[in-house]
C-alpha cells in the first residue's frame, strides 16, 4: 500500500509479546506506517531495540520502554503526522485503563486483548463517543475467522443444537476466549433459543458442561501447550452433524486484519467491535 500523506504513528502496547513481535514485523514494513513507540512491562526486555527483539535482520532504533503515557503524549504532540494509534496486546488486568488513557491523548485505541467486561466496554465506548475518537476492539483478526462466523450465523437459522469448543494455548489468561465469547452473541442475535432440554442434567463435576453463554449456547475452553488458537462451532441434528473449525498455524495470520484496523480505526468517531464491522 502507498500513500502521499505522512505515515499512521503507531505505538504497540505488549511489544515483546508473541503477538506483539509480529504486530512490530508487520508495521516496520508497511510503508504507510511508522513505528514510534514499543510498550512493555517486562522488565527483561527494557531498552531492547523492538525490531531486534521481534527478529528483523535491522534495528528500528525503537527500543522497549514501560512509559506508556508520556509516549501516548509524546505521540498526540506530533501534530504534523496524521493521528495516532496504539496496538495493545497486553493482559485483561490492564487493558481497560489502557484504552481509556490512549483515548484521553487523542490516540486511536486497535484492541486485540480480551477479557474486558461488558460493562467495561459500554463505559469505553461512552467514552470514545463523548471524545469524538475511534477505538476498535476485535477479538480476533483473523479473516478466516470472520468468515466461520458469517457461515454459523446462517447455519444456525436452520439448526437448533449448537456448541462451541474454543482451543488457545495454556499461555492465555482468559476463558472463555473473546472471540468464542463473540460467537455466541452473533449467534444468540438471530432471536432464537438454542439447546432446549430434553432431560434433566446433573454436572458430576462442576462446569462439565462448559460455561452457558446467551441464549442456551454452551462454550468449552481447552488450555494446552502446543496450540495456538483454534474454534469449533458444533450443530446438530436428527442423523446429521454439521462442524465448522478455524486452525491457527502462525501468527502471522492476524496481520492483514491488524494492519486494516490501524488504518480504519482513523476514520472513525467512536467504538466499534469486532473485524466483521470493517471488512
Amino acid at each position: 500500500m502507498t500513500t502521499n500523506q505522512a505515515p499512521i504513528p503507531v505505538i504497540i502496547n505488549g511489544a515483546a509479546g508473541k503477538m506483539g513481535r509480529e504486530v512490530v514485523k508487520a508495521v516496520a514494513q508497511a510503508p504507510d506506517l511508522t513505528l514510534m513507540g514499543a510498550i512493555d512491562r517486562n522488565p527483561e526486555h527494557q531498552g531492547k531495540d523492538a525490531g531486534e527483539l521481534a527478529g528483523l535482520n535491522e534495528p528500528l532504533e525503537v527500543p522497549i520502554t514501560d512509559q506508556l503515557e508520556p509516549m501516548l503524549g509524546y505521540v498526540a504532540g506530533e501534530r504534523q503526522l496524521p493521528p495516532g494509534v496504539i496496538i495493545d496486546f497486553t493482559h485483561p488486568d490492564s487493558v481497560y485503563d489502557n484504552v481509556r488513557s490512549a483515548i484521553a491523548y487523542g490516540i486511536r485505541p486497535v484492541v486485540g486483548t480480551t477479557g474486558l467486561s461488558p460493562a467495561q466496554i459500554q463505559n469505553l465506548a461512552d467514552f470514545a463517543e463523548k471524545a469524538s475518537t475511534g477505538c476498535l476492539i476485535i477479538p480476533n483478526f483473523s479473516i478466516g475467522m470472520v468468515l466461520l462466523q458469517q457461515a454459523a450465523i446462517t447455519a444456525s437459522k436452520y439448526f437448533d443444537h449448537v456448541e462451541i469448543i474454543e482451543l488457545h494455548h495454556n499461555q492465555k489468561a482468559d476463558a472463555p476466549s473473546g472471540t468464542a465469547i463473540q460467537t455466541a452473541q452473533l449467534l444468540a442475535e438471530i432471536g432464537k433459543t438454542f439447546n432446549s432440554a430434553i432431560v434433566e442434567e446433573t454436572e458430576k463435576i462442576p462446569g462439565a458442561r462448559g460455561s452457558l453463554a446467551d441464549e442456551g449456547i454452551r462454550i468449552h475452553s481447552v488450555r494446552l501447550p502446543g496450540l495456538i488458537a483454534h474454534q469449533e462451532v458444533i450443530f446438530g441434528a436428527a442423523g446429521q452433524i454439521y462442524t465448522l473449525r478455524h486452525d491457527t498455524s502462525d501468527r502471522a495470520c492476524y496481520m492483514p486484519g491488524v494492519l486494516l484496523a490501524i488504518r480504519k480505526v482513523s476514520q472513525l468517531k467512536s467504538l466499534v467491535y469486532g473485524l466483521e464491522k470493517i471488512l
